[in-house]
C-alpha cells in the first residue's frame, strides 16, 4: 500500500521503527525534522505532543511508532486521550514486531502477541494493514473509522511487515569518524573481567560478536535486547547490590534521551564502580537511521548536571583509549560520550544463545 493518506494529515511525530520505514523516509522526505514533524524522545512524549497539537488547532494527529512502545503511550492514551478524560482523537501508527507466526527476536515475541489486545483494552479501534491491503480497502475502513475520530477517539493501523511502500530511501550519515562496533572493541578490552550491560539493538549484536571473535564466552555480558532505555537503570542496580565489581554500560543516544531521568538517578547516588559509556551517532541507527536530538545538544553538560564526577567526550581512538584507562584505574562514576558515525556491517549477525541463557550464565557469573 502506498503513503497517499497521510497527505490528508500535517502533524506528524513519534518513534522511528523499521517496519515503518517507508513512513520515516517519507515524513523526512517532505518535512524534515520541523513543526510538522517531531521524532520524540519517547512514544509517551510524542503522545503529548500529539494532544498539544490537536488542542491548538482542533485537527488529528498522526503518532508512529513500534509495538514495544505501547507501554509507553498506555499513561497518556489512558489518562488524557480517552474520551472519558478529555476526547483527543489521534491516528496511531504501529510497526507489529513479534506478529503471531512470523519468526522475529526474542524481546518482540509476548509484544507481538498482547499487541491488539492492549489495544482493545485501551479502547483504541484498531485494523491490521497488509501486503494485501489495497488504498480503496483502507479508504473504506478510514471511512469507518472517521466518526470515531469525531468523537474524540483513537484509532490504530498496525502495520505488518512489507505492507507499505515508499520509492525515495532517504541515507543518513555524520561527519563522525569512530564506527560504534570498534568503539565496542575497544571498552571489551579496556573492562577485562569487569561486567558490561549493552543497551538494546546492534550494540547487543556487536558485544556478542566481539566475544565470538575473541574466543571468549559471554558470561559478563547482559545484552538488553529489549526494554530500550533502561540499560543504565539495570547496570546502575547491579553497581549498587555488586560494589566489589566495576559494571560498564554501553548505551545509545536514542536509548538514553528516551528515558534520560535515569541518569539523574545514577548521577546523584554517585556510585564509584560505575562507567556510562553513550555511544552517540544521533540516530535511530538500529531501526534506520533517522536522527535524534543528541547531535544538538550537549551530553556531557547533561551528566555533569546530573552530578557524575567525570565526564568526557572523545571523537578518536587515541582518545577513547586514553579515556578508558583513566576510568579503569581510579574509582569514581564516570560518563563516555564516545562520538560515533552511522554504520553497521551487513553480515552483522545476532545472538546465538537465547535470552534466559545470558541471564542464567550472568547471574552464575555473578
Amino acid at each position: 500500500m502506498d503513503l497517499n493518506f497521510l497527505k490528508q494529515y500535517d502533524f506528524f511525530t513519534g518513534v522511528p521503527d523499521s517496519l515503518l520505514s517507508p513512513v520515516c523516509s517519507y515524513l523526512i522526505s517532505n518535512y524534515g525534522i520541523s513543526k510538522q514533524h517531531i521524532i520524540a524522545a519517547n512514544e509517551g512524549n510524542a503522545v503529548a505532543l500529539a494532544a498539544g497539537y490537536h488542542l491548538s488547532t482542533g485537527k488529528v494527529p498522526v503518532v508512529y511508532l513500534q509495538n514495544s512502545g505501547i507501554g509507553n503511550i498506555i499513561n497518556p492514551v489512558a489518562s488524557l486521550m480517552n474520551d472519558k478524560v478529555y476526547g483527543i482523537p489521534c491516528i496511531f501508527l504501529i510497526g507489529w514486531r513479534g506478529e503471531p507466526g512470523v519468526h522475529d527476536e526474542p524481546q518482540h515475541i509476548f509484544q507481538g502477541e498482547v499487541t491488539m489486545k492492549l489495544l482493545e483494552d485501551m479502547d483504541i479501534k484498531t485494523y491490521v494493514i497488509s501486503k494485501e491491503t489495497s488504498d480503496e480497502e483502507f479508504n473504506n475502513v478510514m471511512k469507518l473509522f472517521q466518526p470515531l475520530l469525531d468523537a474524540g477517539k483513537q484509532i490504530a493501523f498496525v502495520v505488518k511487515k512489507d505492507a507499505l511502500h515508499f520509492d525515495c530511501k532517504v541515507k543518513y550519515q555524520n561527519q563522525n569518524t569512530m564506527t560504534r562496533e570498534e568503539i565496542i572493541k575497544r571498552i571489551v578490552n579496556a573492562s577485562e573481567d569487569d561486567i558490561i550491560i549493552s543497551t538494546t539493538g546492534k550494540t547487543s549484536r556487536e558485544l556478542f560478536e566481539i566475544r565470538e571473535n575473541n574466543g571468549q564466552g559471554h558470561e559478563k555480558d547482559f545484552l538488553t535486547v529489549g526494554s530500550m532505555g533502561h540499560s543504565s537503570s539495570i547496570a546502575f542496580a547491579l553497581a549498587l547490590q555488586k560494589p566489589d565489581r566495576r559494571v560498564w554500560c554501553i548505551d545509545g543516544d536514542g536509548a538514553a534521551l528516551m528515558h534520560m531521568g535515569a541518569m539523574a538517578i545514577i548521577g546523584t547516588n554517585n556510585p564509584n564502580n560505575f562507567v556510562h559509556i553513550i555511544i552517540n551517532n544521533a540516530a535511530h541507527e538500529s531501526v534506520g537511521g533517522m536522527p535524534t536530538v543528541a547531535g544538538s545538544i550537549d551530553m556531557c553538560k547533561i551528566a555533569e548536571g546530573c552530578g557524575y564526577p567525570y565526564v568526557f567526550s572523545v571523537s578518536d581512538y587515541e582518545h577513547l583509549d586514553r579515556t578508558l584507562l583513566y576510568v579503569k584505574e581510579n574509582n569514581k562514576l564516570a560518563f563516555i560520550e564516545a562520538k560515533a558515525d552511522i554504520s553497521a556491517r551487513a553480515d552483522l549477525g545476532r545472538p546465538s544463545t537465547t535470552a534466559k541463557e545470558n541471564k542464567n550464565s550472568f547471574m552464575k557469573n555473578l
